[in-house]
């Protein structure tokens, strides 16, 4: 990196219940089109939006550790416990400010996120908050179409959107592009609910982790 170069810090949050190559390729999207030198992979603890995941907070971080046990450092993609080790209701607004607190007012930070939640974004605490603190990049992800937004986060893209990330810390909305990738947690826990390993979604350590702590035996949550 450039001395004169401006540091810049991915986050991509999930529940990672359980994490899967399309995870990968988000993080590995986002960080290749915008340059970042780090992609931060931060599993919720318990999501205020979601209802209980089908592993612990505990085991869903574990998950996250093993998708990357193979990943080259090189790659940039690493794991945020804070969310986890936090405990309690978990909201981007938080972590982002400790984030922010941590690596100083100059460090660009991107939070990344698919289209499902780019359109729930107003929806979310201190909504508007986040871009004092990071920008916002978002990507299509699955069928969840990118325009038609509701008219809060459109007036939002309107005034924030950029067709490449400034060089400055936070407030913008950009757009970027990843691979399909026919996979999707929901479906992947259906497949583990019947009793199939999937080895092509997810990464071997993962399936081989749910396998050994029985994981996701029951009937799928969506």
């Amino acid at each position: 990196m450039s001395p004169d170069r401006r540091r810049r810090i991915g986050i991509l949050g999930g529940t990672f219940d359980p994490p899967h190559v399309g995870h990968l390729a988000l993080a590995r999207s986002a960080r290749d089109a915008m340059q970042l030198d780090e992609v931060r992979l931060t599993p919720t603890g318990h999501s205020w939006q979601k209802s209980e995941a089908g592993a612990s907070a505990q085991q869903r971080l574990d998950m996250v550790r093993l998708a990357l046990r193979d990943v080259s450092p090189s790659e940039g993609l690493t794991v945020d416990d804070r969310e986890v080790v936090r405990g309690g209701q978990t909201y981007t607004i938080d972590t982002l400010a400790a984030l922010r607190n941590e690596l100083g007012p100059d460090v660009m930070l991107v939070l990344i996120v698919g289209s499902d939640q780019l359109r729930n974004l107003a929806t979310w605490r201190h909504w508007q908050g986040l871009f004092d603190l990071a920008h916002v990049a978002a990507t299509q992800r699955e069928l969840v179409a990118l325009d038609d937004l509701p008219p809060e986060v459109e007036a939002e893209v309107a005034r924030r959107g950029r067709d490449a990330l400034p060089d400055l810390p936070a407030g913008s909305i950009v757009f970027f592009r990843m691979p399909a990738v026919a996979v999707s947690a929901t479906g992947l826990r259906a497949q583990l609910a019947a009793g199939e390993r999937p080895d092509a979604l997810s990464p071997p350590a993962v399936l081989d982790y749910i396998q050994s702590h029985r994981l996701y035996r029951r009937s799928p949550r969506n």
